[in-house]
């Protein structure tokens, strides 16, 4: 049977890992099946396990591994801290960069990169200025519904190819507060790294006792486990060129395995999510992002 062309991506580690979780997950991902890999610093320039010089050695590694490295910029630029990680991202010239915000774009002076996630491209004039620009390939934002996603599609520039997240935490929205910190009384720069203790970020309940959100430093995302691996083939037919998974604590290489069965049209295995977390597919419906829509594995 012939393999389905799609690419498989793993998105930027969102979370504040040790060091030595966070290079041996990467030794895992270099013998996985992921075509492309995002790697960087997003959330926070405070974290420091990781260096610049050290995500350069990774991309080395991992293209070595015959991997497409992807460099992603910051999200929410506010300190000269995040300019100057934009002007290392710029200046190096091995990698094309995922770009987290519009201002990063001027930067680039028409180089290659990636519209993140986050550009809020959601109609076909975004997407043809950001062709414009240098863009090759778009993040649909997570919150589109099938209906949304498709129209979006046949608005886009030809050549620009699409990418959509179909597993993980839904990275949702960005402040400059810092929510971690504020949950322990701390000040933003004085907040003693305590991410690092939650590496799927830290859940949050409604007064009933139920899953609302999760923070992760200046981030909130989605309590749930976003799960389309089963629109796969659809999203394929839609003409989504790159499925993207994010990292979690648990299950994001099993979700990659599952995703590479399907590529070579083998049935795939239930996927385990870090422990209390469910799925959610609501978006997809067009319902509540929160809603699960499907049976639970």
């Amino acid at each position: 049977m012939e393999m389905i062309s799609s690419q498989i991506s793993l998105g930027p580690l969102l979370y504040y890992w040790p060091r030595q979780t966070t290079l041996d997950f990467y030794e895992q991902v270099g013998r996985s099946p992921v075509d492309i890999v995002y790697l960087g610093e997003t959330v926070c320039s405070r974290r420091h396990e990781l260096r610049a010089a050290d995500w350069l050695a990774l991309a080395g590694e991992l293209r070595a591994a015959g991997k497409a490295v992807i460099l992603s910029s910051p999200t929410l630029v506010e300190t000269s801290t995040e300019v100057a990680q934009i002007k290392r991202l710029v200046n190096q010239a091995e990698f094309m960069i995922e770009v987290g915000e519009v201002g990063a774009i001027r930067s680039l002076a028409g180089r290659p990169f990636v519209a993140g996630p986050h550009l809020n491209a959601y109609h076909g004039a975004t997407l043809a200025w950001l062709a414009g620009q240098g863009a090759k390939r778009f993040v649909a934002p997570l919150e589109l519904s099938q209906a949304d996603l498709r129209t979006l599609l046949t608005e886009r520039p030809a050549g620009l190819q699409a990418e959509v997240m179909v597993w993980g935490r839904m990275p949702l929205a960005f402040s400059a507060r810092c929510f971690t910190a504020r949950h322990f009384h701390l000040r933003k720069d004085e907040c003693g790294f305590r991410c690092i203790d939650y590496p799927d970020g830290l859940a949050l309940r409604t007064q009933e006792a139920g899953d609302f959100l999760a923070i992760n430093g200046i981030q909130t995302q989605s309590a749930q486990c976003l799960d389309l691996l089963e629109q796969a083939g659809e999203l394929h037919g839609m003409g989504v060129e790159v499925l993207r998974v994010s990292p979690q604590s648990r299950g994001t290489l099993d979700a990659v395995a599952a995703l590479h069965q399907w590529r070579q049209g083998r049935a795939a295995l239930p996927i385990p999510l870090p422990a209390g977390m469910r799925r959610c597919n609501g978006y997809w419906h067009g319902k509540a992002g929160i809603d699960w829509l499907g049976q639970e594995a």
